[in-house]
């Protein structure tokens, strides 16, 4: 059995993990609204005019930003994810925001100059194969003075949630995709120090991270549906024979109960808020 390589970020998002994040929106719109409520406060409070969002994924975000700012603004998804641009085309369309959605890899495209007044991402930085040439590209497109306002997770560490279907699965699949530390990926901005860095020397001023702990919950009625379709096992499970697949839903599902809650799932996302300025 062999899983897609986590490099391939063009083949892992148009394939297996793109398809999973459209079927499974409704649950992680749910799952992380309070992140996309701190990203639209922030481009309200702003009266942002011209927004860019980095990893639109299916656009929840871009849409919401769209929906606070009214039709004076402009608001633009960006992601290098057909099904989810797809996905997000049609949250536009079926919700009358005024979005538009590119089906683009930010770290190379061509943005138009000087154009943006803030770029925003929940979860969607971290996946750069070259970050410094992508944030780089991203200054470009942003006006002097432009605010950069992204949601990053911080280390797996302080993420143990978020692991422990992996570290459950691992005995049952030797073959599961291992997590490289600074590789693109879930965790690839967990370094405060290195996200720093690679933000200065994109040309970007007035970097601070600061950390974000926020409470998330899902129904315990989703959690297979969530460790069976997202991250490192949903990528392989859909391959393993039945006998062993069962078993192993019972072990990661086993691992869980330590966030059960009243028929709730829940737990801390450790997170950056990374704010800076086009100087």
């Amino acid at each position: 059995m062999q899983a897609e390589a986590p490099e391939d970020q063009a083949a892992l998002w148009n394939g297996t993990a793109g398809h999973a994040w459209v079927d499974g929106q409704d649950l992680l719109d749910r799952l992380f609204a309070p992140f996309e409520r701190l990203l639209v406060e922030g481009a309200t409070a702003q009266a942002a005019r011209e927004v860019l969002d980095i990893g639109c994924g299916t656009g929840s975000t871009t849409v919401a930003i769209a929906r606070s700012l009214g039709p004076a603004s402009r608001c633009t998804g960006v992601d290098i994810s057909a099904p989810m641009i797809e996905a997000a085309r049609a949250r536009a369309g079926w919700e009358g925001a005024t979005a538009d959605f590119l089906l683009a890899d930010a770290e190379t495209h061509r943005f138009e100059q000087d154009r943006f007044d803030r770029i925003v991402s929940r979860f969607g930085v971290m996946f750069f194969g070259g970050p410094i040439a992508a944030f780089a590209n991203l200054r470009r497109s942003a006006r002097r003075g432009a605010a950069l306002d992204l949601i990053a997770w911080r280390s797996a560490e302080d993420n143990p949630f978020m692991t422990a279907a992996e570290r459950a699965a691992a005995p049952l699949l030797p073959c599961l995709p291992t997590r490289k530390p600074d590789a693109p990926g879930q965790f690839g901005f967990a370094d405060p120090e290195r996200v720093r860095l690679i933000l200065e020397q994109g040309g970007w001023s007035g970097i601070a991270l600061r950390p974000l702990d926020i409470p998330c919950a899902m129904p315990e009625a989703e959690l297979e549906r969530y460790f069976t379709r997202l991250g490192p096992l949903g990528r392989v499970i859909g391959q393993v024979e039945p006998p062993v697949r069962d078993r192993l839903i019972e072990a990661v599902r086993a691992a869980f109960d330590r966030y059960l809650h009243q028929k709730e799932v829940r737990f801390t996302a450790a997170c950056w808020r990374i704010a800076g300025f086009a100087g």
